[in-house]
């Protein structure tokens, strides 16, 4: 029996905050899961 995490559902690219955190300062909507921070099926 695998135990599947939380992290598996999120998206590994913002780390589930739907959004990039950019170094000039200001965010950006993550393009990967389109904002809503969960990984796509």
């Amino acid at each position: 029996m695998t135990v599947k995490s939380l992290e598996a559902k999120t998206c590994e690219y913002c780390k589930g905050k739907g959004y990039f955190q950019l170094v000039l300062g200001g965010s950006e909507t993550c393009s990967s899961c389109e904002g809503t921070g969960k990984k796509k099926e």
